[in-house]
């Protein structure tokens, strides 16, 4: 193969990412310039797809980490002919398909949102464990890869240190990543941030580790092939790039590996425009044209593509003609169909904790679903996904017949591998820990919420009464924060997150099955510590009023034409069961309780109905063991909320409850007061 035309290819490359940046006035050029060798090697020679099928569930996989070099991504892809000339002209412009750090395209070859440093190569890792748990389950011939790029940035990111360490330890051999070194970073020189041998560091956790030049297209593709030959490790490749590659300046010299080339349009530094894109051999009468060799040379390139992957077609066909149950299933668990599940059937004791009712429901789901990975944070025995782990066993390297994730005390890497999992698809994620550790995960909600993917995110210890653990460990802030998401509408005008705190054990099971059914967006399940008191069934079958949870609230205690209307969800329902019992008793009053789980689904709801729940003209009362602003959008102007407005202490539940105002008698004599 001709060296002339690769590098003519990564030099087109890098005019596409620079002309890109030019034009807009916004964008970082100086790394797409150095990762451009790297990219036109892995896209010609190695990564495997069908050009017509870019769906394609059995293709390689490029997970971009530094969503920074979007133009290298736009710049490549439109070699592939992905994208039309008219959208590199409008890159970062609205309504252009180029938006300034990559979005979820996949028909267009973008596997993944990134943006924030670090997530992205960490979906990398939850998209090969995937691909393995998929490749346990159906045959080797699932030998699909999955690619990362990695800059300095995400390599410094804290969520490094757990991608790096649980790939290691599974021994991902399927996951190959670039990391683009070019000692510049966008406000310094490497070397004034870090020390580290960054080869070491990988090697320790069990990587293979390949350092190259990465301008060598030789060396680049040793690599690869030594990569894609690995049986035992996932590989790093460190390419040593140059920031800027190509740059010149006014004279005609060079003007390379300066931090300026990094986040500014290359006009605005001591480089030359102009010159510069004469030196890459473009035309800067039309800086976003294909040279005519490349255009040729990747036409005959994306032949070869598609004839293998019609090669690879016809295998997988051959193994579903004999396997066509298997093949059946397969196809079930990408179409995200689900088996016939029937959450009455679960039976709980009374008055449990909701996370021990999750716990049950998790024991029936390990037993019915058979694609889903459940994950914890070192928590399994207390957020009670042990209910899942005792039905499977732990996923270990060279054997992923199990279903259960350990990911080790690391949220946010657990949160994100999670997004990478439900990105490849044929994999239900399920992630796991305390509510208060929300806070760890946040960036990872953000990412699931804007890619639109069905993470079920499980959090339990969901209030003050964690106890004696205290502040640290007591979510006071934590609910008011997931339930911002309820109120964001992701690009499908969707409501982007969907967050459930169940009043009781049937109320849970409903929660699970929403979750389950919810195949859009992600689904926040909050349980709690202690145990409840079940709510009484009106209708003699709390399931079946359970079911009304999915309007996001509904009344499990309605009478006709209420004094006073009480709000609540989780266990301050069961308290406002016993208050509304006093209120009763002692004043004689007529009480309507709502349990409302999900605001973001009941504000959902016709008008008509909302107003059956929550009356304009009643007085509302609101009962939370978060901040009150929970409840305060549902009780309105003129209702009243009771939450906590501080950190909690470290005591007993039950004195807590007492300290802060939270037995049935205090809310009592709340209402009493409000109504007066």
């Amino acid at each position: 193969m001709s060296k002339t035309i690769n590098r003519l290819a990564a030099d087109n490359i890098r005019a596409l990412a620079v002309a890109m940046v030019e034009k807009a006035n916004s964008g970082h050029p100086g790394g797409p310039m150095g990762g451009a060798d790297y990219m036109h090697i892995l896209y010609s020679e190695f990564l495997n797809y069908d050009p017509a099928d870019m769906t394609w569930p059995f293709r390689d996989r490029f997970f971009m980490d530094a969503g920074h070099l979007s133009s290298l991504l736009y710049a490549q892809y439109y070699l592939l002919g992905n994208y039309q000339k008219k959208d590199l002209e409008s890159f970062r412009q609205w309504g252009s398909v180029t938006p300034g750090h990559p979005e979820v395209d996949v028909a267009r070859g973008i596997e993944n949102t990134s943006g924030p440093l670090g997530q992205g190569h960490t979906m990398g890792v939850g998209a090969a464990i995937a691909a393995k748990f998929l490749q346990a389950r159906f045959g080797n011939w699932m030998d699909h890869k999955i690619y990362g790029f990695i800059s300095d940035g995400g390599v410094q990111e804290e969520i490094s240190q757990g991608a790096g360490r649980i790939a290691g330890h599974l021994g991902l051999n399927n996951f190959i990543m670039f990391y683009d070194s070019n000692d510049v970073q966008l406000s310094s020189k490497t070397d004034e941030v870090t020390s580290e041998d960054t080869a070491k560091k990988y090697e320790a956790w069990g990587w293979k580790v390949i350092s190259i030049d990465g301008h060598d297209h030789d060396q680049i593709r040793k690599a690869l092939t030594d990569a894609n030959a690995e049986t035992d490790k996932p590989t790093l490749i460190i390419g040593q790039t140059i920031m800027g590659k190509g740059c010149v300046s006014a004279d005609g010299t060079k003007y390379e590996g300066y931090t300026e080339l990094h986040g500014k349009p290359i006009g605005d530094t001591g480089a030359d425009y102009v010159k510069t894109i004469q030196n890459l051999g473009a035309d800067m009468s039309s800086p976003f044209e294909i040279y005519d060799e490349v255009s040729i040379f990747y036409k005959d390139m994306l032949k070869r593509k598609q004839r293998t992957a019609v090669a690879k077609k016809e295998k997988i066909q051959t193994w579903r003609n004999n396997n066509v149950d298997l093949a059946t299933k397969l196809d079930d668990f990408f179409s995200g169909k689900l088996t016939a599940l029937d959450f009455s059937d679960i039976d709980h004791k009374e008055g449990l904790a909701t996370r021990d009712a999750s716990s049950e429901v998790l024991v029936y789901l390990a037993e019915n679903v058979e694609n889903m990975i459940v994950s914890s944070a070192d928590l399994s025995n207390s957020d009670k996904t042990d209910g899942f782990l005792n039905k499977t066993t732990v996923l270990k390297k060279a054997n992923f017949s199990g279903a259960f994730l350990q990911a080790g005390v690391a949220e946010l890497t657990m949160a994100t591998i999670a997004n990478g999992i439900a990105l490849h698809g044929g994999v239900i994620p399920v992630v796991a820990t305390f509510f208060v550790f929300s806070d760890y995960m946040k960036p990872a909600i953000r990412l699931s919420c804007i890619q639109e993917l069905p993470v079920k995110f499980v959090w339990t210890h969901d209030a003050f009464r964690v106890g004696e653990d205290g502040p640290t460990h007591q979510p006071v802030e934590q609910e008011a924060q997931i339930r911002l998401l309820e109120k964001l509408r992701n690009h499908n005008n969707e409501q982007s997150f969907v967050a459930l705190r169940p009043a009781d054990s049937q109320e849970t099971n409903v929660a699970w099955k929403m979750a389950m059914e919810n195949s859009k967006t992600p689904t926040g399940l909050i349980f709690s510590r202690q145990g409840i008191k079940d709510i009484p069934a009106q209708s003699g079958n709390r399931y079946q009023e359970a079911l009304h949870a999915e309007k996001g609230g509904y009344l499990v205690q309605e009478v006709a034409n209420p004094d006073v209307v009480l709000i609540a969800n989780g266990s301050e329902v069961a308290t406002l069961i016993e208050a509304a019992s006093l209120l009763e008793s002692k004043r004689g009053l007529k009480v309507n309780v709502a349990s409302i789980p999900s605001e973001g689904l009941f504000r959902k709801q016709s008008a008509a109905y909302q107003q059956t729940i929550i009356p304009k003209d009643k007085p509302i009362f609101g009962l939370t063991a978060g901040l009150p602003v929970n409840l305060e959008g549902l009780a309105g102007p003129n209702g009243k909320v009771f939450g906590l407005e501080h950190f909690g202490y470290s005591a007993p539940a039950q004195v807590l409850d007492e300290k802060f105002g939270f037995t049935s008698e205090q809310v009592f004599n709340q209402i009493v007061d409000f109504l007066k």
